[in-house]
Order: structure tokens, then C-alpha cells, then sequence
């Protein structure tokens, strides 16, 4: 185990998840005895598989996740699915009973060599632990295989199935792992440039069309420099969903539209938006109209993906560009740069004079004024609200987190709140969520591995559902001296359905019981259990106590009660004024000059 572990910290692994049992005591105390890697008590093994992801999401690194044998490595599978989805690297090792006792009716033991199926990149049952050269030679080469093939794009879980016999306890004298200990690393290979012909035929046919870049969420945010170079390389907007590490940030955010989910929603501006040529970077968008908006357009898709991955839900892709995002971005200005007559001359004012658009930079205008009505709007109709609206919790966070911040988004309504209302930021504001399998489970466990090591504060913004789906995640909180600022929004129930088409398909009473699903529950209650502070917000401004909240250390909930029904109708009411927006900008624009 000596080895294992030394090989796991030389390999780069700092952090260890770990959820004690009796059969992981050799993998426990091996960790929390080596020095370099930082070992984190969870008490349940899910929330523990979450909060590892919030660590790795956070380190940009790989996460060890330890637990002992039976249902609790089951338990680690919400995590390790969407690890896989969203492409977090997890070294996940399971203790396990000896072989002698599996299918012979032995305690806590059923067959986990698999366990993960086709969820993880790699997995593997190593040896009995023995004092054998051969034996410690093969458990370090699979502690650096299983790194090296974890962090290789597209990253992503591995599995390691470590059985141990009692005893279970090495004797005291037994030497702890040094610096000195030796550590064959594999180093992964670096990704090769972008391939010379496929770059070439895509600059042929970028060159003088209307075209998109389309942003999806990705884990650890997308090369946004990189990107927005080549947006204005080529005059192009960029849809930034939220998610994508483009939305918040100090890169240039000129080309950046960050309300195309409810300007999409105007069949207007729809109608004179449809691109010619779309560029897509990251996973599925967020939100459906922007998908159902391309997938009507007719237009050519390339999409640019980590080798081996394939990100195209909708099959549009005509070409599928495997390479790394930003050495692809790189490469592709200096292509289209090689294409054109005459000097470049850079960002901004200059990019529809060096871009020879069919129509000399009023594609890219047309996005950007229809955007900056549509922001407006949206501001304005929140503001004129008197009574509480989920879509101002986005807004709110915008207004309130300061340069160093993390928002991590839950799924259902936050996630597609946060996409529709949350605006562009110059400030160094990261927005994060497990978008992999997009889950309700694991969010708040989530979070709070991620306010484990961010140096600046950590917001949650979370539905009443899934905070009630991982209260246990709390605990963490306080055991490990964490700051966590949570914005629940509790509608009592799952108030997404109330967008969907059961809705309409089903009873009220129907809808109720199995959509609606209302519970009743009184969550200060579970604040207090866990030591946090908890205040529910009234009004429409609550600006002076989401600040307060996020300087304060340990646990704050901040409940805001909102009623399904109203918020349908009230969401209802705002897309309308962002379409009559974005008609009048339109009428703008095409009048004289």
C-alpha cells in the first residue's frame, strides 16, 4: 500500500476523499500518513464522491476518492458517472474483501470489479497487498497508469479495486512512505497539434460567412482568450453559456452574448439570426431553445472536441475537429490570418474593416445590439417586479460576487436561470455545475468540496429539491472549518415540470403528486443542525444580505419562497418584453444611418 500511495502523490494527486470503513484501513491510514497529500473525512460516500468532484473541478488536478467495500463503493456511483460526463479525473479505489469470499456468502461483500461499467476510462483489480518486488512494482505502476490515463483529455474516473485480507492493521514499526520513496511517474503524452488539412478546409469555409461560436459548459472552463481572439478574428458572435468559462472573466468580452436564451425565444430576431456556419466548443448547451435554434438553421457544424471525445447530442456535426481547444483556436487565426490579402489589424473597431463579411460587420452588430436590448429588458422587467421571482436570484449573484468568487449552479430551474439572467462580468467570477449527467444529487456536497480550496468566497444556488436531495453534504462544513453561502430557492416541489409537457398531459391532481411533488418541509430546521445561519429573504432587493452572507464564515442559507404556479406565469410575462426589445433594436438598425 506504501507504494500505491507513494506513486499516487508523485503522480500529482494532493487531495484524497476518504469514507472510512473497516476494510479501507490500510488505504486510510496509508494516505492520511503520507505527507503531500491532504486526506478529507466524509461520513456518506456519496456526498463524499461529490465533494472530491468539487476539489477536482476547483485544482483543475486529479482527486483519490477511497472508500471500503460493499454498498458504499456502490454508493460512489452518482459521482463516478458524472465525473465521466463532465470529464473530472477521479481516482476512485474501492477496498475489497479477498477473493476467497466473493459469491460464498461472506458480510459486505459483493462482486465491485466492474462495479462502474462503461463509466469509467479504466479500471482495475490489483494483487493482494504482498512484500514481493514484483507485487509493489505492479500496485506503483497501476497508481501511475490509472493518473496518466485520468487526466488524459478527455479526462475523466478510473478505478482501482484493491482487496486486503486481515490483518487489516500493519504493525506500528512498519516505515511510512518518504520523500525519498521511489516513484516511476507516466507522464501522459502531450495532444499533437491540429491537423493541417482539416484547419485549412475549415478557414476556406469560415472565411466571409455569418457565423456563430457557440460556447457550452465544460469543467474546467473553456480557453476564452483563445476563443475570443478568434471571434474577432473572424467578426463572429460568441454564445457564451454560463457554464463555459466565458461568461465571467478579465478576457475581452465585446463578441460575448450572454441573453441569447430568451432573445432566441422571439421568433423575430430568430427569423434574421440563423447563421450560415456554426463553431461549437464544450458540452450541449444549457438551454433547449438555443439548440432548437441551430438545429433549424441549416447551417454548416464543426465541432472542436478533446481527441476521443464526441460531443454532438443532436447529430449536426459535418465535421467532428479533435484537438485541444486552445492550441485549435490558435492555430485557426493563424490559418485564417495566412488566407486573407493584405495586413491584420487586430480586435475590436478594426474587426469588420480586416474581415471581409458579405456584410461589412452588420452580422456581428446584429447580435450585439439585439443582446444589449434583451440585458436591458430583462433588467428592467426584474426590477419592476413586487413580488419574488426566481430570475432574480441570477441577477442578484451578478450584482453581489466579488473578483475571486465561485457560484456553483444546481441543476433543473438555477442551472437554466443562471443561463438566461445571469450577465457578462469582467471579474474574476467562476460559475460551475455538474452538467455531466445533470443530476439533482450530489450539488450541495458539490459546493462545498469546491469551498474546500477557492481561495475566495463560494455561493450556491440551489433548488429545494436537490438541497434537500444532499443535506448530508453539510456536515463537511463544519468538520472542516468551510464557508459556504447557499441561495435556496424553494418552491416547494419540482417546479421545472410546471415548463414541461406534463403539465399539460397530466391531472392537477396527478401533476401534483408525482411532478409537482410538494414536501412541506421547513429547511431553517437543517440549517440549524448544522451549526449554519439561516434568514429568509422577503422583497425584491436583498443585496445588503447576500453580501453579509458571503463575507461570513461557515454555513449561511438564504431561503427564498417562491410559488410554482406564479413562477411560470411571471417567466411568462418577461420573454415577451425581451422580444419587443430586440423588434425595436432591430428597427434601429435598419433604419438610415
Amino acid at each position: 500500500m506504501r507504494t500505491l500511495v507513494a506513486q499516487l502523490r508523485a503522480s500529482g494527486v494532493a487531495h484524497a476523499v476518504i469514507a472510512p470503513g473497516s476494510r479501507s484501513t490500510p488505504l486510510a491510514l496509508g494516505i492520511a500518513r503520507t505527507r503531500g497529500i491532504t486526506a478529507w473525512l466524509q461520513l456518506d460516500e456519496r456526498s463524499a464522491g461529490y465533494f472530491a468532484l468539487g476539489l477536482a473541478r476547483q485544482l483543475r488536478a486529479p482527486v483519490a476518492l477511497v472508500c471500503t467495500s460493499g454498498t458504499a463503493a456502490a454508493n460512489f456511483a452518482p459521482a463516478v458517472i458524472e465525473a465521466y460526463l463532465s470529464r473530472v479525473p477521479l481516482i476512485v479505489l474501492t477496498a475489497d474483501r479477498p477473493p476467497e469470499l466473493r459469491d460464498a456468502g461472506a458480510n459486505q461483500t459483493i462482486d465491485q470489479r466492474a462495479l462502474y461499467g462503461t463509466h469509467v476510462k479504466w479500471a482495475l483489480e490489483l494483487p493482494l497487498p504482498d512484500a514481493a518486488p514484483a507485487v509493489q512494482r505492479q500496485a506503483g505502476a497501476a497508481a501511475a497508469r490509472a493518473v496518466a490515463i485520468a487526466v488524459t483529455a478527455p479526462a475523466g474516473p478510473v478505478h482501482l479495486n484493491l482487496p486486503f485480507r486481515e490483518p487489516l492493521i500493519e504493525a506500528p514499526s512498519a516505515r511510512l512512505p518518504g520523500a525519498d520513496e521511489p516513484a516511476p511517474v507516466v507522464v501522459a503524452a502531450a495532444p499533437a497539434p491540429p491537423a493541417a488539412e482539416p484547419l485549412a478546409a475549415w478557414a476556406a469555409a469560415a472565411i466571409g460567412r455569418r457565423g456563430l461560436i457557440v460556447c457550452g459548459p465544460e469543467v474546467y472552463g473553456l480557453p476564452a482568450e483563445a476563443i475570443t481572439e478568434l471571434a474577432a478574428e473572424l467578426g463572429w458572435p460568441v454564445l457564451a453559456d454560463a457554464l463555459s468559462g466565458l461568461r465571467a472573466g478579465r478576457h475581452r468580452l465585446g463578441h460575448i452574448i450572454d441573453a441569447y436564451d430568451p432573445l432566441l425565444r422571439g421568433p423575430a430576431f430568430a427569423a434574421v439570426a440563423r447563421p450560415e456556419l456554426v463553431l461549437r466548443f464544450g458540452g450541449a448547451p444549457t438551454g433547449r431553445p438555443l439548440m432548437d435554434f441551430l438545429a433549424r438553421s441549416g447551417a454548416t457544424h464543426y465541432v472542436v472536441d478533446a481527441p476521443g471525445g464526441w460531443r454532438d447530442p443532436d447529430a449536426l456535426a459535418s465535421a467532428v475537429l479533435h484537438a485541444d481547444p486552445e492550441r485549435w483556436c490558435r492555430a485557426a487565426v493563424a490559418a485564417l490570418r495566412e488566407r486573407r490579402p493584405a495586413a491584420f489589424s487586430g480586435f475590436a473597431g478594426d474587426a469588420a474593416r480586416t474581415n471581409p463579411q458579405p456584410n461589412d460587420g452588420a452580422w456581428l452588430e446584429l447580435w450585439q445590439r439585439a443582446n444589449a436590448a434583451a440585458r436591458d429588458a430583462l433588467r428592467t422587467a426584474v426590477d419592476a417586479l413586487a413580488e419574488p421571482f426566481e430570475g432574480s436570484a441570477p441577477q442578484a449573484l451578478a450584482r453581489m460576487l466579488p473578483d475571486g468568487a465561485t457560484l456553483v449552479v444546481g441543476n433543473s430551474m438555477p442551472v437554466r436561470d443562471v443561463d438566461a439572467f445571469f450577465p457578462a462580468l469582467a471579474r474574476d467570477v467562476r460559475l460551475v455545475g455538474t452538467r455531466g449527467a445533470s443530476g439533482i444529487d450530489g450539488v450541495v456536497s458539490t459546493a462545498v468540496g469546491a469551498a474546500a480550496v477557492r481561495g475566495g468566497p463560494v455561493a450556491l444556488l440551489i433548488g429545494d429539491l436537490s438541497f434537500l436531495h444532499d443535506l448530508n453534504g453539510l456536515w463537511a462544513l463544519r468538520r472542516h472549518a468551510l464557508s459556504l453561502t447557499v441561495l435556496l430557492v424553494n418552491n416547494n416541489g419540482g417546479g421545472i415540470f410546471h415548463f414541461l409537457p406534463q403539465a399539460e398531459a397530466a391531472t392537477p391532481d396527478e401533476f401534483e403528486q408525482w411532478f409537482g411533488t410538494p414536501h412541506g418541509l421547513d429547511f431553517r430546521h437543517a440549517v440549524a443542525l448544522h451549526g449554519g445561519h439561516y434568514e429568509l429573504l422577503e422583497g425584491t432587493r436583498w443585496d445588503a444580505r447576500l453580501a453579509a452572507a458571503l463575507a461570513r464564515p461557515g454555513l449561511s442559507v438564504l431561503e427564498l419562497r417562491t410559488e410554482r404556479h406564479r413562477n411560470v406565469e411571471l417567466h411568462r410575462q418577461v420573454w415577451p418584453q425581451v422580444a419587443r426589445a430586440a423588434d425595436a433594436a432591430l428597427a434601429t438598425a435598419a433604419g438610415p444611418r
